[in-house]
């Protein structure tokens, strides 16, 4: 190809006050200030105020990006501690009450917050994004409608959303659910051309229904600033290994679609359907579960899915040099999601007879330390 499939990622996080285990509501401010003046990267505030994204730099290298990650978390993790705060990487906060989280006090987020209303004010969830370079926005939009059948395995390799409002949610990924109550979320139509994309955009900013393309949150969409197209399936990954995968899966894939026009080609109303099925089964089930096979008319188990996908994209994982950051997808199945991790310490604490509310503080003990790498909060 004639670019390099330049990436970049992007994770977001909840900011905790640590004895309580529960979403900061004082001294954020403070903390922001302090992240501006101490920390090296590209670090910003979301729509409420305790959630922040780093961001990396385009990077060839997975090996880079992680480093990159490792360094914003263990850096961010250090200031958080000053402050008796701490951050965590997961699509939902197990403990959080989301008609206690005030909004981000910026121009952007007020408008948004006073379009959307009460929907704004739940939207107490983290997700991770991937940008990857695909400079022609026509090969954007057709790779946006190709890479449909696969965005629920990323999204079931990224599950760590078991919890909502202080409750077992019973799926593994309950952050979509809850992010599809806002407009223009879930997939996007299978647009014809980039001149059909862009007619639907250039249609709603001339009715001033949005600003701009960034205000369309679809699960993948082409970017506003970059010259890339931009996944958002995923939950926030609380390991960084799991974020690296899913970056080197998603990457490797943007390749092979640009190299192969004619894969998934044909894409109908019914695929569209079929994807949006299995996108529910990943956020029910993550990676326990099967997706429809609309060719075979079966379901297959999401294991044996991984295994054809890595071996669809062998050729690129070599020429991208991520082979053994791709070996990490396996490594998820074998061992399990956030989700899984979270939902087996809040069983077995329950099942020593702590209170919901103890069970799940230790859950957030678990997330914020394996976010960080230091050791959790303790009284």
């Amino acid at each position: 190809m004639s670019w390099d499939f330049k990436f970049g990622i992007e994770e977001e996080y909840f900011v905790n006050d640590a004895p309580r285990r529960d979403i900061a509501k004082g001294k954020i401010r403070e903390f922001f200030a302090a992240c501006r003046d101490r920390v090296s990267g590209d670090i910003q505030p979301e729509m409420l105020e305790p959630q922040l994204e780093i961001a990396t730099k385009p990077s060839l290298e997975l090996a880079d990006a992680r480093a990159q990650l490792a360094g914003l978390r263990s850096s961010v993790g250090a200031v958080a501690r000053d402050f008796n705060l701490s951050i965590m990487a997961s699509g939902t906060h197990p403990l959080a009450v989301w008609s206690r989280v005030r909004p981000t006090a910026q121009p952007r987020y007020g408008k948004v917050m006073h379009d959307l209303q009460m929907l704004g004010s739940r939207n107490v969830l983290c997700g991770m994004h991937v940008h990857v370079e695909v400079p022609d926005l026509g090969m954007r939009v057709d790779i946006m409608n190709r890479i449909q059948p696969y965005l629920p395995l990323l999204l079931a390799l990224s599950t760590s959303s078991p919890f909502w409002q202080a409750q077992r949610t019973g799926l593994l990924g309950y952050r979509l659910a809850a992010y599809r109550e806002l407009p223009r979320t879930g997939l996007p139509d299978l647009f014809e051309s980039a001149q059909d994309y862009q007619r639907y955009i250039d249609t709603l900013v001339a009715a001033r229904a949005i600003e701009n393309s960034s205000y369309v949150w679809w699960v993948i969409r082409p970017s506003l600033k970059h010259p890339t197209l931009e996944l958002r399936v995923a939950d926030s990954c609380t390991r960084v290994d799991d974020t690296i995968a899913i970056a080197a899966l998603y990457r490797c894939l943007v390749r092979r679609l640009s190299l192969d026009t004619t894969l998934n080609a044909g894409q109908t109303g019914a695929s569209r359907a079929i994807n949006d099925e299995n996108g529910w089964r990943a956020q029910r089930y993550g990676i326990h579960g099967s997706f429809v096979d609309e060719k075979t008319r079966t379901a297959r188990p999401v294991r044996e899915i991984l295994d054809e996908t890595l071996d669809l994209v062998a050729e690129d994982a070599r020429e991208l040099g991520c082979q053994r950051e791709l070996d990490l997808a396996r490594w998820i199945v074998a061992r399990g999601t956030s989700a899984d991790q979270q939902l087996t310490l809040y069983t077995e604490a329950v099942g020593r007879g702590l209170s919901n509310r103890d069970a799940l503080a230790g859950v957030v003990d678990w997330l914020s330390a394996e976010t960080t790498g230091e050791p959790a909060f303790r009284h």
